[in-house]
């Protein structure tokens, strides 16, 4: 371990000159089959060595309890410590060394018959995501919490909203990501300076958004603020009826008493907890500073298109919550109407996945009041179990998702409590997924 970090880390570009080294070689030969076979065979023997003693190097280096145990970073510490910047240069050199794979096309191969290099490369894989899978946990670990608490409304605790007020105070989970995701953009960014780390980056991109999303989306409404309370009026002032007795004036001494001054103390700040919806927008302004995955491979550009949807998702969602929470019943008076403003949700959620849709319209307020409905109680499961089976993730969500939609509009044909346009809205979402299906 000390003669790991007796040692400077690998400087930044050392992959890509050994990779290009091989490059050269490599497109050297293209017009002789034969001399590129000699080639891929000459590489099997340095490169296996090459990966053993990468392995020897970062074994200890990821054992040690400053690389296992180490705390995310902070705005006080951002930088990580020496023994997690040699590891993160290993799995620098070895992204680096990958690219070059990768613009080959080396090690692709399964069949034994191609250029044999598919072990080293898988080896080479391996090495980088035992470097930044332990660096990735320790940076969700303390963002999952947060996201997990943006459900929990904050407490009005008697104070009033005014429109003329104090802007919006974000949940405190906001105000904590604002400060430290900045710095783990900055960190994520380290980590995944290699195409061959975007997987890893995609993964958790995409459960951090989830995460948000579930959490905003079941965010119980906030009731409405109760109208201001008149001011009293003071007992010196008032007039005491059936007298008619002039008031004795007060010698003149009375007057050197100290005035107060003119004008009253200003009254405490008033606090105006924000939306979901502005939360929402927050979160997504946010989570937009972590670096997105890149790259030309089929992979890499599936990769990117999951976090896309997953960010899109995010954004459509504040129009969504506002269009919901904004609705009045003089919106829908008619079988027109109603089909309108259904027809105006379908629109907005069509970024939004349906199973994080649902508890957001299923909030539409009746006669000024929104509900506050389980979906897992409306399908008979208990809303742990529904999160666990249904909520895991998008792809879990997206399985679930007609399933689901089909079991709830079943259940609003018996319940009074939510407002019509939902069962409208369900009936065009599952129309328009059956559609898709077939």
């Amino acid at each position: 371990m000390s003669r790991s970090l007796a040692k400077r880390p690998i400087p930044q570009g050392r992959g890509h000159a050994l990779g290009a080294l091989i490059a050269s070689e490599f497109k050297a030969t293209q017009t002789s089959p034969h001399l590129q076979k000699a080639i891929l065979r000459s590489l099997h023997r340095p490169l296996s060595v090459l990966l053993t003693n990468l392995s020897a190097h970062l074994l200890p280096l990821i054992s040690s309890p400053a690389f296992q145990h180490a705390p995310a970073p902070t705005v006080q510490s951002p930088n990580p410590n020496p023994t997690q910047v040699h590891a993160i240069a290993i799995a620098t050199f070895v992204g680096e060394l990958l690219e070059t794979f990768d613009e080959l096309e080396l090690g692709t191969d399964a069949d034994p018959r191609g250029d044999r290099l598919k072990p080293i490369r898988e080896g080479l894989v391996s090495l980088i995501n035992r470097v930044i899978g332990p660096l990735f946990a320790t940076i969700r670990n303390e963002v999952m919490p947060l996201l997990e608490a943006l459900e929990t409304p904050i407490p009005l605790n008697g104070t009033k909203a005014t429109a003329g007020g104090k802007a919006p105070m974000h949940h405190p989970s906001i105000v904590s990501l604002q400060a430290i995701i900045p710095i783990y953009a900055k960190a994520v960014a380290r980590y995944t300076a290699s195409t061959a780390a975007h997987a890893t980056l995609a993964t958790f991109l995409i459960s951090i958004v989830w995460r948000g999303l579930v959490a905003l989306a079941h965010r119980p409404p906030l009731p409405a603020s109760p109208p201001a309370s008149p001011g009293l009026i003071p007992v010196a002032v008032k007039k005491s009826r059936g007298s008619t007795t002039p008031p004795v004036t007060p010698p003149a001494s009375r007057f050197n008493i100290k005035l107060p001054p003119s004008r009253p103390p200003s009254p405490p700040p008033q606090v105006v907890p924000a939306t979901a919806a502005a939360d929402a927008r927050a979160l997504y302004d946010l989570l937009t500073l972590f670096p997105l995955p890149k790259g030309d491979k089929e992979a890499a550009r599936l990769a990117q298109e999951v976090v896309n949807d997953a960010f899109e998702g995010l954004k459509a969602l504040p129009p969504l919550l506002d269009a919901v929470h904004g609705l009045s019943s003089s919106k829908v008076e008619s079988e027109q109407q109603l089909n309108a403003v259904a027809r105006e949700l379908e629109i907005l959620a069509t970024e939004v996945p349906l199973l994080i849709a649902l508890p957001v319209v299923l909030q539409a307020p009746v006669n000024g009041v929104s509900s506050n409905i389980s979906v897992g109680n409306m399908i008979s499961l208990s809303e742990t179990q529904y999160r666990k089976e249904c909520l895991s993730g998008f792809g879990r969500a997206e399985e679930c998702s007609t399933t689901v939609a089909l079991r709830v509009l079943d259940a609003l044909g018996t319940n009074n409590n939510v407002h019509p346009v939902v069962a409208r809205w369900l009936e065009m979402e599952i129309a328009e997924a059956l559609e898709q299906t077939n």
